[in-house]
């Protein structure tokens, strides 16, 4: 990093820290002030907008973000202040973007926000219907292949990671890379069981980790599809976190079994109560393990699954996000390299974390050449891949397209059985697609007209 590049790096880091510090004393008189500063940071115009945004809600001191930011920095460790929320704010957001962009110019194709890696498919639970379940067990990446992936992301300013798996905790080298790599900040998918008290304490001390558990509701739900004794000891876990000051999230996969538990206020308040800072809401996918129709939720419940999330958006103190359903804030689909991309245990480069097709391998080719290959370069140039954002995914809403990119390219299944959703269960995601599509589009129409205005504009219409 050039001289310039380090200096500003330092005075950034200087200046976000220092705020960051005020706000863990009195969050209620500093908060509009750190939004001010942060707008001297902001990358594009639609950045600076979202800064504005916080501010007017933060001027309020009932709104429930003035409440989840009191409730983050009344708890949170304070290297989690130092690393991960400046990691965050200075080397992902403010110079990770400049570098993105510059990176993008250069190479013809955009560079991704993130990248997701599963290092190991070791997993001590047999969960029904895992989306990685298929994949060899055997299967790891090496820690020197795992170093450089997170390294050559960050020499293209990539400065978010997300581990997945298996179960990452059950990688002896997980922590120390995160250690080793302390200008990152990693998020971990896991489903808790392994996370003791000491590994609470060390992930609140390294502050630049937070892991996001895997829950499926309350125990009988959780028990059901992950095993007897799983919930029990996924609280106690979250017990651990919390007790450590560290920051960690919750990921909850919906089903036709489980959405109206999932889609309830009793829920989302329960993991408020443990401490969950964030939530990740997944549908339902019918790749890897137990690749069944019957689990997916039906049309409606998915719908419901929407209204849900904007109701616990405007009402709760946490931050929740839908990776379908929330479509219309990011433009469509976010796979391909158009924001981030997969690498698989056995270092296949997946478009997306449950497109089991792969052309390259991280063994023999890097994250940048990658991004400029005709498979990703074909899946990107089709985004968004449908008018309605509401309907962005290319498996269950539009599988016309990865039916044909996947042809077009001689795409290989990552694991046994992959191509099922190429083959023997096209007819069925067509005609969930269409079912949903009807509910979908009623929706776009009614309730989105700017985010439909934009874009038809992105469309040039």
């Amino acid at each position: 990093m050039r001289a310039y590049d380090l200096m500003k790096k330092y005075a950034a880091t200087q200046v976000v820290d220092y705020m960051l510090s005020l706000l863990a004393k009195d969050p209620q008189r500093h908060l509009v002030t750190l939004t001010k500063i942060l707008e001297a940071f902001a990358g594009t115009a639609e950045h600076r907008q979202q800064i504005q945004a916080a501010r007017r809600a933060f001027e309020n001191p009932d709104h429930v973000w003035t409440r989840y930011a009191e409730r983050a920095f009344s708890s949170l460790h304070p290297n989690f202040r130092t690393k991960g929320l400046v990691n965050l704010f200075v080397n992902e957001v403010y110079l990770g973007w400049q570098e993105r962009k510059k990176h993008a110019d250069r190479l013809g194709t955009n560079i991704p926000a993130l990248l997701v890696i599963s290092p190991t498919m070791r997993c001590n639970l047999a969960c029904t219907g895992c989306y990685a379940g298929k994949y060899a067990k055997r299967d790891e990446i090496d820690t020197a292949t795992f170093d450089r992936i997170i390294t050559e992301g960050k020499e293209l300013g990539i400065y978010f990671i997300v581990i997945s798996g298996g179960e990452p905790f059950t990688r002896e080298d997980l922590l120390d890379m995160a250690a080793k790599h302390d200008d990152v900040v990693f998020m971990v998918y896991t489903n808790g069981t392994l996370i003791d008290k000491p590994t609470a304490r060390r992930l609140a001390e390294l502050g630049n980790m937070s892991p996001a558990i895997s829950v499926e509701g309350f125990e009988k739900e959780t028990d059901a599809r992950r095993g007897p004794g799983t919930f029990a000891r996924v609280m106690q876990a979250m017990d651990n976190l919390r007790e450590a000051g560290a920051v960690f999230g919750f990921s909850a996969t919906y089903t036709r079994f489980n959405t109206d538990v999932v889609a309830s206020d009793e829920f989302i308040d329960m993991l408020i109560d443990k401490g969950a800072m964030y939530g990740w809401f997944f549908t339902f996918v019918p790749v890897g393990k137990d690749a069944d129709m019957d689990l997916m939720c039906t049309p409606e419940q998915r719908d419901r699954m929407r209204r849900h999330i904007l109701h616990v958006r405007e009402t709760r103190p946490i931050f929740v996000a839908d990776f379908w359903n929330d479509g219309p804030l990011v433009a469509g689909c976010l796979a391909g390299g158009r924001s981030y991309l997969h690498i698989n245990a056995r270092g296949d480069i997946e478009p997306c974390v449950f497109v089991h097709f792969a052309v390259d391998n991280i063994k023999n080719t890097t994250i940048k050449d990658v991004l400029k290959s005709p498979f990703f370069m074909d899946i990107k140039s089709r985004m968004p891949l449908n008018r309605n954002h509401l309907r962005p995914c290319m498996i269950i809403d539009n599988p016309q397209i990865l039916r044909e990119v996947v042809a077009k390219h001689g795409a290989r299944p990552t694991h046994e059985g992959a191509d099922c959703v190429t083959t023997v269960l096209a007819g069925a995601l067509d005609e969930y697609a269409e079912a949903y599509g009807r509910i979908a589009d009623v929706a776009w129409e009614k309730e989105y007209p700017q985010a439909k205005a934009k874009a038809m504009a992105a469309a040039g219409e």
